[in-house]
């Protein structure tokens, strides 16, 4: 028989809040697990809902050894302690504790919670600041968060205000298994960057368990390991940036790497026949006003895919193209042909992008 795992998540429309309701991104993958199921390669599929979203894993049993029940048990255990840690939505996890309590000494943290917000750390500096995890006031502002109204368009006061907080290189330090915040007022969202860590997480998880062979995908972020079940890398369709359409934009194979997409076309608001998106440029405040559409990283793991997708949107294919080059980051940027209707789009790979589909 033939294996088909090929959905359109946009979890914006979900209903389950937690740590990736914050970051309102578009998902943008179907992912594509199409093989013939050989006798000699079943797959176990395991699925459920997680951060907001949803979750899909297809694992290669090649022993036929491996349990369902022992891997939904493992998945579901990882993404637990994920949710312990790095939930904005749950009063009792651990940054929910540390965004309330209004000191500025340095706290001790999970291990996890130290590893994403160091990660964070070193994608904000080389994003040029803009990839930034102290973002929240200034999303809830536009309304684009948990407690904003959508529709209204905040004063320059209002920005101004929401910036004094905001801004991590400057009100944030972790280091030595230690978080501190440098203003009282500081909180920190994770949403672009955590479900990426719930992949990696997952992934870990399958890999204690012996597997070698498989597919984990969170809300359209997604890590793929070793072949499918046709021995080819796993294939990945990156949907075309149009809210009205449903074609794919390119379809990728990849093994052994995190991928993610962030676009903006999904979750904006008009107003005065101005349209503002939910991508917010981190040293203004405001919705960015490029034409950068979408932009998709591929690298070693899901969790700096996932921050690095974010940060490349909010770029855009100018800058973002530059500093992928600077990086060695695997980059395709999908824009608006302003010259054009809203429906068609140029896509510009960085080269080490085009090195990996060639």
């Amino acid at each position: 028989m033939m294996l088909i795992l090929r959905r359109i998540l946009n979890y914006e429309a979900q209903a389950v809040p937690d740590i990736t309701a914050l970051s309102r991104r578009s998902i943008l993958f179907l992912p594509l697990a199409l093989a013939a199921c050989k006798p000699g390669s079943p797959v176990v599929e395991v699925s459920g809902s997680t951060m907001g979203t949803h979750y899909a894993v297809a694992a290669i049993d090649h022993d036929r050894k491996l349990s369902r029940g022992d891997m939904s048990k493992a998945i579901e255990s990882a993404l637990a302690d994920v949710n312990d840690q790095m939930s904005n939505w749950r009063e009792d996890s651990e940054v929910t504790r540390f965004n309330t309590d209004r000191s500025t000494a340095a706290l001790p943290v999970s291990s996890g919670l130290a590893k994403v917000v160091e990660a964070a750390q070193d994608v904000h500096l080389a994003s040029d600041g803009q990839f930034d995890i102290t973002l929240g006031p200034l999303i809830e502002l536009w309304g684009f968060g948990a407690h904003g109204k959508v529709g209204q368009t905040p004063s320059d006061a209002e920005i101004a205000d929401a910036l004094r907080t905001t801004g991590q290189s400057r009100t944030l330090r972790v280091g030595n298994g230690m978080l501190q915040k440098m203003d009282p007022g500081t909180a920190i969202y994770l949403s672009a960057i955590g479900k990426g860590y719930g992949v990696d997480r997952i992934a870990q998880a399958l890999a204690g368990l012996g597997v070698t062979d498989y597919l984990v995908e969170i809300g359209g972020d997604l890590y793929s390991s070793g072949r499918n079940p046709d021995g080819l890398p796993w294939q990945i369709g990156i949907e075309s940036p149009d809210a009205r359409d449903q074609s794919l934009q390119k379809i990728v194979g990849i093994s052994n790497m995190g991928m993610a997409t962030s676009g903006d076309y999904r979750n904006y608001f008009e107003m005065d026949g101005v349209r503002y998106s939910h991508i917010l440029d981190a040293h203004t405040g405001r919705p960015v006003t490029h034409t950068t559409a979408s932009a998709t990283v591929l690298t070693d793991n899901a969790m700096l895919a996932d921050a690095w997708a974010t940060a490349m949107l909010i770029l855009g294919r100018e800058r973002g193209l530059q500093i992928a080059e600077t990086e060695g980051l695997a980059t395709l940027f999908v824009e608006r042909d302003p010259n054009a209707s809203n429906t068609d789009f140029v896509a510009t790979a960085s080269s080490q992008f085009s090195k990996l589909v060639a």
